[in-house]
């Protein structure tokens, strides 16, 4: 498996999408993708899909993960607040822009395993939580950006009075089948929001998101 190829086919693929933000772009060649699934789906890393990572979780579309990021439009000194750490790729996507990623995980296995990855690939920027992320974490806060990868049926106020003036928050809100991808930006009379378009992202459980 040449890495280098399959991540440059991705990226061309990402270009295709609209994809403009070189320094995400960039991320994607520093983040080996491969490293965050199961060793039996290394050749099915660099395709433009979302895999499973276990306990009913994905690794989110490499094009969303990247759209994602381009939405946030992050700056080296901003602190980022991520609910859903998962398999570890989009935060370590996070890190390459940021002073600090804080992120929640409400699967301890999935977030112990997170850390781990992390750890062992050199970052030293990210600070982890087990718990509810629809609650945020007020003891960071405010945040600068802050992005939810799981579906809300609502943005939840905790997450919205958790972000800075000036912030943008990325978060995909609507029923269990399909959501739209909102883009909140903080000002000082108010949250103005627009849609990026519509997603699926498995459910955002929490005492503000859906029952388990």
């Amino acid at each position: 498996m040449n890495v280098e190829i399959l991540q440059e086919r991705l990226i061309q693929k990402l270009r295709d999408k609209g994809i403009k933000d070189e320094r995400v772009l960039e991320a994607f060649r520093k983040v080996p993708r491969h490293l965050f699934v199961d060793s039996a789906m290394y050749m099915q890393a660099y395709e433009d899909n979302a895999l499973p990572i276990g306990l009913g979780q994905t690794i989110s579309q490499p094009y969303i993960v990247a759209l994602m990021t381009q939405l946030l439009e992050l700056e080296k000194d901003q602190n980022i607040l991520e609910i859903g750490t998962g398999s570890g790729f989009q935060t370590a996507i996070l890190a390459q822009f940021s002073r600090r990623v804080y992120t929640i995980e409400r699967h301890q296995a999935l977030g112990d395993r997170s850390r781990t990855r992390l750890r062992d690939m050199g970052y030293a920027n990210v600070t982890f939580r087990i718990g509810d992320g629809t609650n945020g974490w007020p003891q960071w806060a405010p945040f600068d950006r802050i992005i939810v990868t799981a579906g809300a049926p609502v943005t939840p106020d905790t997450l919205s009075g958790q972000l800075a003036i000036d912030g943008i928050m990325v978060i995909p809100t609507g029923n269990r089948d399909e959501q739209e991808l909102m883009v909140y930006k903080k000002a000082e009379d108010g949250l103005h929001s627009h849609s990026a378009g519509r997603v699926v992202f498995v459910p955002l459980i929490g005492q503000q998101g859906w029952k388990e």
